[in-house]
């Protein structure tokens, strides 16, 4: 996954903005005025790099899965990580993903109340029912 394709999919989440705090070629994505996603761009010594906020138990599984995802700067407490990715093509498109979105989320469920019930009715809203049939989905019942 690419810096575009990272950008596009968080701007696509309810709500997401995008900012430069940190000045060019460093944009933060936001969801109620809170951070859950920043890219930096390749030097001459690391790849694109995506941070993102993470749950720790999940965080330290994604360590010992990925050695492109390493702890993040910033705020390491007992119940959030940040961690960065290197996009060097090794860690899959589709987990890439998830960790946006799980990141998007996190942030969510820190936001006040009302606006935390808006973002999680319009995601569900976005979100496609489940469409297919099988054990596992409603279709089957």
């Amino acid at each position: 996954m690419n810096p575009d394709d990272v950008a596009a999919y968080a701007l696509g989440l309810p709500e997401a903005g995008e900012e430069e705090p940190w000045g060019p070629h460093r944009p933060a994505y936001k969801a109620g005025g809170k951070i859950f996603a920043t890219l930096a761009a390749a030097n001459a010594s690391q790849p694109d790099r995506l941070s993102v906020k993470c749950e720790s138990a999940l965080a330290l599984h994604l360590y010992e899965q990925y050695p492109a995802v390493r702890p993040g700067y910033g705020y390491q407490g007992p119940r959030w990580h940040w961690i960065t990715v290197h996009l060097d093509g090794t860690v899959p498109e589709e987990e890439i993903t998830e960790m946006i979105s799980h990141s998007w989320q996190c942030v969510v469920d820190g936001l006040p109340r009302t606006a935390r019930d808006r973002l999680r009715r319009l995601h569900r809203e976005q979100v496609p029912p489940f469409a297919q049939s099988g054990a596992d989905g409603p279709a089957s019942q």
